[in-house]
């Protein structure tokens, strides 16, 4: 019989490369270190009952599936189907950011065609696209995604909403060069960086 922690270990590089992972990606979304990810997969350790379920949560398989040497035809379907069901949720963000940007490319030709750009230029359409798509990852990241990437997408968002902003001021008829609004992001991404630090800590086993 082989060996449970070799089981363990082919087990969980197959549902990594099977998802499209690499070994650093698997880590952050279980908060540890890629080299405690190395380690589960060369045998030379093997990750306690805890991290074993947060392993098949993830991966929407069994713990019985992880740990199994021979899997079930069930056990297959069931990772197959995890497999798709990651990359439809892929597809489906990719697809909703894309709308914001054909939406935003119907505005600025509608504006551009009827010359209703006294206000602003038809063009700052698609600097508000920018922030739009940010928030929409934000969304589908906090519904499907890895809570770490929240703090990179919010911190996007942070500057594109500011230069949402000075372009708003600076393109009006008023032509104000509001450049110290980007001041207001120091502060904010310093916000962003600590609460990161205190929510996440890379783990090492």
């Amino acid at each position: 019989m082989k060996d449970i922690r070799e089981i363990i270990a082919r087990n969980i590089c197959e549902l990594r490369t099977d998802n499209g992972l690499t070994q650093a990606k698997l880590a952050e979304a279980l908060n540890y270190s890629d080299k405690a990810i190395s380690k589960w997969e060369r045998a030379e350790s093997m990750p306690d009952i805890v991290v074993l379920k947060m392993l098949a949560d993830y991966f929407g398989v069994s713990i019985d599936y992880i740990i199994s040497d021979v899997h079930s035809a069930d056990q297959i379907k069931s990772k197959n189907v995890s497999v798709f069901r990651r990359r439809n949720r892929a597809l489906i963000t990719m697809l909703s950011v894309t709308l914001v940007w054909l939406i935003a490319t119907f505005i600025f030709s509608v504006v551009l065609t009827f010359g209703r750009g006294d206000f602003l230029p038809a063009w700052m359409t698609f600097i508000y696209a920018i922030p739009v798509s940010f928030i929409l990852l934000l969304i589908f990241n906090c519904v499907w995604g890895r809570r770490k990437f929240n703090f990179i997408i919010i911190s996007f968002l942070i500057w594109t909403i500011l230069l949402s902003i000075y372009l708003s001021f600076l393109t009006s008829p008023l032509g104000i060069n509001l450049w110290l609004v980007f001041i207001m992001g120091i502060p904010a991404e310093l916000i962003v960086f600590l609460w990161a630090g205190l929510v996440f800590g890379k783990k090492e086993e």
